[in-house]
């Protein structure tokens, strides 16, 4: 099959051919139709997440076919239609029985672990526990965001976030994570601020319901305070969906008293956060970690209806041959929406 493989933290990127992957007695290969463009990825190719062993195929957002199931595996069948948590859980540590697959203590994912699915086809173990199965009317290039950016987002808005009608939200970084969690929260009745330097992601987000919209670019306190003002005293809720000191530090200081920051983009640099807000305002600062799959109806129920709309997201679908230059490109800076990359286009 054909993949992007690296040797080296970032270095080359390359499209060449590798063996084809064979299913586990517990797993299955997936034979992927879209796979998701993603900031992780580009932390993984930089070298910053400890699992990734070298040469290694990047790629952890996929939509797909099942191609093949290993012996013990009951629930799918080849030609299933999956998508798949970017955490895959073991479905046997204490995390998994008290339902918390996405802090699994044994978990895999794909992209990070083991090989990813910038390629034609990807291997995934304990295969009865972790694909989640997808509506036909959904698109591949749709259900590519589910697994990561768009699941991610649900979890930390509705689930970590406890978001309510109403309620001021401001999503800081309005990248993949961040459009989806503004359409997300917008659904649920907040009232949405997206702040973002960039103004086609800005543009976005108020066409997926932001109804303020912050420029980043401000040096200091001002898009903090710009966040109070236009809530009238603060976010009740506020995402970092970036990942950097200063836009986790803006989240907590757009607070108002016992307000809720969620942190969702990684901070392999640590951020200062400024605790004597946290205490002075008894503020509450969260995690969140992706999404387990038994938790995936719900959202899949709101797709289903028309109230999230995750293809809309969808801006760019690019071949795999594209997959090398686009992905270095992160570094710099991001294109407005998500890009997919279709192993099989071309």
């Amino acid at each position: 099959m054909r993949a992007v493989v690296f040797e080296e933290f970032g270095g080359p990127l390359t499209v060449r051919e590798v063996p084809d992957p064979a299913p586990a007695r517990d797993g299955a290969v997936i034979r992927v139709e879209s796979t998701g463009l993603c900031r992780s990825d580009w932390h993984g190719w930089m070298g910053h997440d400890p699992t990734i062993a070298l040469p290694h195929v990047p790629g952890h957002e996929l939509a797909g076919v099942v191609e093949a199931v290993g012996a013990d595996v009951v629930r799918l069948r080849p030609g299933d239609r999956v998508t798949v948590p970017f955490i895959c859980a073991c479905g046997r540590c204490a995390a998994c029985g008290r339902g918390a697959q996405q802090v699994c203590e044994r978990q895999e994912q794909p992209g990070f672990t083991h090989w990813g699915s910038f390629a034609e086809y990807v291997p995934l173990r304990h295969a009865d526990i972790n694909p989640v199965a997808l509506p036909p009317e959904l698109s591949f290039a749709a259900a590519a965001s589910l697994g990561c950016r768009f699941a991610t987002a649900f979890r930390a808005v509705v689930g970590q976030g406890r978001v309510r009608p109403g309620e001021w939200t401001a999503v800081h970084g309005c990248g993949g994570v961040g459009l989806s969690a503004v359409m997300i929260a917008a659904a649920a009745g907040a009232r949405v601020i997206a702040v973002d330097v960039a103004p086609g992601a800005l543009e976005l987000a108020r066409r997926f319901g932001a109804e303020v919209c912050v420029d980043a670019s401000a040096a200091g306190d001002a898009v903090a305070e710009a966040v109070r003002e236009a809530s009238g005293g603060g976010a009740h809720l506020s995402l970092d969906a970036l990942g950097s000191a200063t836009t986790c530090a803006a989240s907590v200081r757009g607070l108002r008293s016992h307000g809720r920051h969620v942190q969702v983009g990684l901070l392999p640099s640590g951020a200062h956060v400024p605790m004597d807000r946290v205490v002075a305002l008894e503020l509450e600062i969260l995690g969140s970690h992706g999404m387990a799959a038994h938790d995936y109806p719900a959202l899949m129920s709101l797709v289903a209806s028309g109230a999230l709309r995750p293809d809309l997201l969808v801006t760019r679908e690019l071949p795999l041959t594209a997959a090398p230059d686009a992905l270095t490109a992160l570094g710099a800076a991001t294109a407005p929406g998500v890009t997919v990359i279709a192993p099989h286009l071309g």
